[in-house]
């Protein structure tokens, strides 16, 4: 009987015929292949099983079940699995780039309908999860991907949970730090769909910008990031914060005016964006409300997908070169004893935050290639171009270490293992 399995595995296996490989992740490698039954090009995913000490990889488990039961539009498409020598191969439909290559792409001017396009496109994907009980818990620009229609759809369902039971426990070590909400980084183990609404919302402001707002080194710092942006948080803002397993009092600081930060979004735009980055995740706006702002009913009216700029296929060089951040210095822990110190915010600077250098790229980036001459898309204005990013290098994205996914293994399985619902 193994043997037989064998064969069969290896049929479907053979069925594929592997490319050039697209990307590595934390689990696995993503290649392109070419479906020699349909035609067809996918993108396979393949996961390492580990050692048979290890046993099951949960975090595939969960996300084939979970992709199972999600079918929209809007959502990645799983088209097939199967195990091959030892490893588990997911195939889905292909995709040529990623929203993370749109905004980091100097050739592409975002237009407000271009932005307020992306946005509806990610709105919609989050939504059907929330309706469907389930939260993405990694929302990051580069688990959007981009068709060769234009369609954007939400991909990495790895880390995706069923939500809904009252008092259901889930670790608070999801998203990459600089998505991550602020009950989050204050340890919750009970959270909701909130998590979600904050990450996109990030998301929206890296549309907004070019370049990702929130850019913290550590939990503490990406904290003093986010109270630096839209001010220390008051209990009457949010009561239950000071409840939070791992609450750390911070020096209060006032918010900054949203316009400062994003200064060539429209009211509706900020509007938008302020409920989305409320910090009580009872009173933030959930992902439906968002949906039906009347930011997405204002004029301009969304880019039809199929007319949005196109970035370089996933795979392919960009031609550009990695910009270059200098964020102002985080916040200073003052006093050890957990419970009881302090955070100071570092204000001056906080400009710093928005506009980290004057220093623009005049060889590659001049005021006719902003108008859209090279685009082809001249009638659309800029939502907001950050030149200083394509100066030189970014600060890399936050990953795990080899610690830490073992860390977040171990949590995930034990999640996985526990009942859906009581």
């Amino acid at each position: 009987m193994p043997e037989f399995d064998q064969f069969l595995s290896k049929k479907v296996a053979d069925r594929y015929l592997k490319r050039e490989v697209l990307g590595e992740g934390t689990y696995g490698v993503v290649y392109k292949a070419i479906d020699t039954k349909s035609g067809q090009t996918v993108a396979i995913k393949k996961i390492r099983l580990g050692k048979h000490s290890d046993g099951v990889n949960f975090t595939a488990l969960r996300e084939i079940k979970i992709l199972k039961e999600l079918k929209d539009p809007n959502i990645i498409e799983l088209i097939d699995a199967f195990p091959h020598k030892g490893n588990l191969h997911l195939v889905f439909e292909f995709m040529e780039s990623d929203l993370e290559a749109v905004i980091r792409d100097r050739n592409i001017v975002l237009s407000p309908a271009d932005v307020k396009s992306y946005l509806q496109m990610t709105l919609k994907g989050l939504a059907y999860c929330h309706k469907k009980w389930v939260l993405h818990r990694d929302m990051k620009p580069n688990n959007l991907l981009i068709g060769a229609d234009g369609q954007l759809k939400l991909a990495d369902f790895g880390l995706a949970r069923l939500f809904g039971s009252p008092d259901r426990k889930f670790t608070h070590q999801v998203f990459a730090r600089w998505y991550r909400a602020p009950e989050l980084l204050f340890g919750t183990k009970q959270y909701g769909a909130g998590v979600d609404v904050w990450a996109a919302a990030c998301i929206f402001a890296e549309l907004l910008l070019r370049r990702p707002l929130l850019q913290g080194s550590s939990d503490i710092d990406q904290l003093g990031k986010i109270f630096a942006t839209f001010g220390t948080p008051k209990p009457s803002q949010w009561p239950d914060m000071i409840y939070l397993p791992d609450y750390v009092e911070y020096q209060y600081v006032s918010a900054p005016p949203l316009r400062s930060l994003f200064p060539m979004a429209s009211d509706d735009a900020l509007d938008l964006l302020s409920k989305m980055f409320t910090y009580d995740p009872k009173s933030r706006i959930t992902v439906q409300q968002a949906l039906e702002h009347r930011y997405f009913s204002s004029i301009p009216a969304p880019t039809k997908p199929s007319s949005l700029p196109r970035p370089a296929r996933k795979g392919e060089s960009l031609n550009s070169k990695p910009s270059d951040f200098n964020p102002h210095e985080g916040p200073v822990v003052l006093s050890p004893p957990r419970k009881s110190r302090r955070v100071t915010v570092q204000r001056d600077g906080l400009e710093g935050n928005v506009h980290y250098t004057e220093k623009v790229d005049d060889h590659f980036y001049d005021a006719r290639q902003v108008a859209g001459e090279n685009t082809g898309r001249s009638e659309n204005v800029p939502m907001s171009v950050d030149f200083s990013i394509f100066g030189s290098k970014p600060p890399p994205r936050p990953t795990l270490n080899s610690a830490d996914r073992s860390h977040l293994k171990r949590k995930l399985d034990l999640e996985f293992i526990q009942p859906e619902r009581e």
